[in-house]
């Protein structure tokens, strides 16, 4: 497995033209909508292909935790409102992808967060999640984000956070937190938001696609 995205990041750091890509959205188990911000993967494989000319699917594939095509795909999207739940086999499932070379990222888009940092726990119970530094490589790579992430939906008047959860030096789980960075990818008609709000959003994407692909 650690030789199959040895192999994928080897291509994309030779360029992003020569391979076919396509994001994966999670489907969790628990009542919380996982189908939420329908549009959001499609616009972001469509900005990343105009910006970093990549050659990603603009159909996105939906897979559960426990699947074997879970390790297919090098970036997995997960966003909702509601509860989350894992279960013994989605957690050692989950375990070999991202310790093996995978990226899980998890967006809340409002009512994750208690949830979300119980499940993350069964998975890495010794680790805890860590906030990014404006510093990091993932906020200054392709775009230059000097105060971190850009807040896309207001909800409890906190600023947003990057967490991750680190193996081996190696960001295998990123925590968009307070921000709705998937709100701001789906179609504008759908939340309203302006264009200069929809482009940090998009330009954020990018660079946590490009640092998926190449950390």
């Amino acid at each position: 497995m650690r030789n199959i995205f040895c192999f994928f990041i080897s291509i994309t750091i030779l360029s992003f033209s020569q391979s076919s890509y396509q994001f994966a959205k999670l489907k969790y188990s628990g009542g919380g909508d996982w189908y939420a911000n329908p549009s959001s993967l499609k616009n972001l494989a469509i900005f990343c292909n105009k910006n970093l000319n990549m050659n990603i699917d603009e159909n996105f594939d939906v897979v559960e935790p426990s699947s074997n095509k879970i390790f297919e795909y090098p970036y997995i999207y997960m966003t909702g409102h509601g509860n989350v739940s894992f279960s013994d086999m989605d957690i050692e499932n989950l375990k070999k992808y991202l310790t093996g070379g995978g990226f899980l990222h998890i967006d809340d888009n409002y009512g994750m967060n208690k949830f979300i940092r119980t499940e993350i726990k069964k998975i890495f119970p010794e680790s805890d999640f860590v906030e990014i530094p404006y510093n990091h490589n993932i906020y200054n790579n392709i775009y230059k984000f000097q105060n971190g992430l850009p807040k896309i939906h207001e909800h409890d008047n906190k600023p947003p956070q990057a967490l991750a959860i680190f193996e081996n030096d190696r960001i295998v789980i990123l925590y968009t937190f307070e921000t709705d960075l998937g709100d701001g990818w789906e179609d504008a008609t759908v939340h309203n938001n302006n264009e200069e709000k929809r482009d940090l959003a998009l330009k954020m994407g990018v660079n946590i696609i490009y640092f998926a692909l190449t950390q």
